[in-house]
């Protein structure tokens, strides 16, 4: 019987705004550890269970950095006592007109003082199109993160976001608006993979990407039907919305999308056919009978995934190949490793170009990059987190 794939998130949203009280963290996680003994009584690995609140930055507007700054501080004494160790304080939504750019500076200092929360910037959206003049400073918190947050860490927990909407379960996009949910987050590269490997032999004499996409679309509904299932009973025994699942075929460590995808492309990721392999496996994301949510689109993220490192080691890939792959099938740049020397202004560039690739294909995407201090194009990263794997910068 194959092995059930990994849970990699069960994300709550919580409906209640900014200051969040004692007794919504304790409802939360109430909700939350039932639904981890329900899913491991089921089989299932559940990776982490998180908490996803509506835009920090829009509720408490009229705050002060400073009190901002005590409250969070007062928040992460509330996760921790309810030893909750994932929280989306959701985008600052600069698009809206107004928002004051002064308030981005605050986002370096909440995440530098505290352990559970993931934060960001919309960019751009589809209502109020791109704000170039926040693509600098955004630049300067992700250059920020990588001097004062050890050996960088911090920018695992940021990201930018462009027209991204509410409900994503993955972090650090993940944010809530509307009525308490239950969103589901998939690691689901082995779904893709094993979905694949049975049919090297049709691969290699004549393949019809149409094939692909169905093979794994028939692998999805088969291996992710029980998930949601499980889903919606709990979210109907404590009153909440179901959003549905996101079936981003996440890779971790040694569990990597790389093989069903070179398998598809006829040879390394990167190389000729990638751009059609790519573009038929999220064709299958987006075509099965489940409700969903979030990305549905295919991560490419350099540092979590092992045999994706190698590849881009071996310039196999660049920042832009993977760009262009995103205009078919992914989530944006994701655990980009850059050279320390690249400048504000180029990592700001880079911003853009995701955000109006985003707008022009009115689709998400998001960039989180990782600029290592001290490290010159060509060498490796030091990274010491089990869930990063260490190569070249660029």
């Amino acid at each position: 019987m194959p092995v059930l794939p990994p849970i990699r998130t069960i994300t709550l949203g919580i409906a209640e705004p900014h200051p969040i009280a004692a007794p919504v963290i304790e409802r939360a996680k109430t909700i939350l550890q039932h639904a981890r003994v329900r899913y491991s009584e089921a089989g299932y690995e559940v990776q982490s269970v998180r908490l996803s609140t509506q835009p920090i930055f829009t509720n408490l507007a009229g705050w002060s950095i400073g009190s901002i700054l005590a409250y969070t501080k007062e928040l992460q004494s509330l996760l921790d006592a309810a030893g909750l160790q994932y929280c989306s304080l959701g985008p600052a939504q600069v698009t809206n007109p107004g928002f004051p750019l002064d308030q981005l500076k605050l986002i370096v200092d909440l995440l530098a003082r505290t352990r559970a929360f993931s934060a960001s910037v919309q960019l751009a959206t589809l209502e109020h199109g791109l704000r170039q003049d926040a693509a600098m400073p955004t630049a300067h918190i992700i250059e920020r993160l990588a001097q004062e947050t050890p050996s960088g860490d911090g920018n695992f927990r940021f990201a930018m976001l462009a027209c991204v909407a509410p409900g994503c379960p993955f972090f650090p996009a993940a944010y809530h608006t509307g009525p308490e949910s239950l969103s589901i987050g998939l690691q689901g590269a082995s779904i893709v993979r094993n979905a694949l490997l049975g049919h090297e032999a049709e691969m290699t004499t004549g393949l019809d990407m149409r094939l692909v996409t169905q093979w794994v679309s028939d692998a999805l509904n088969e291996r992710a039907t029980p998930i949601v299932a499980l889903g919606q009973q709990l979210t109907q025994e404590h009153g909440l919305l179901f959003r549905g699942i996101d079936l981003s075929p996440a890779p971790m460590g040694e569990d990597s999308i790389v093989p069903p995808l070179e398998l598809c492309a006829g040879g390394p990721l990167g190389t000729p056919g990638t751009l059609a392999a790519v573009a038929a496996v999220t064709a299958a994301l987006r075509s099965t009978t489940l409700p969903t949510c979030g990305y549905c689109g295919l991560m490419l993220p350099v540092l979590e995934d092992a045999m994706l490192a190698q590849r881009w080691e071996k310039d196999y890939l660049n920042t832009h190949q993977l760009l262009f792959y995103s205009s078919v099938c992914g989530t944006g740049l994701d655990t980009i490793p850059l050279a320390g020397s690249h400048s504000v202004g180029e990592i700001a560039h880079l911003l853009l170009d995701v955000a109006t690739l985003s707008l022009r294909l009115q689709k998400p995407l998001s960039a989180r990059l990782f600029p290592v201090v001290g490290r010159q194009i060509g060498e490796r990263t030091t990274f010491k987190l089990s869930y990063l794997t260490n190569t070249r910068v660029k």
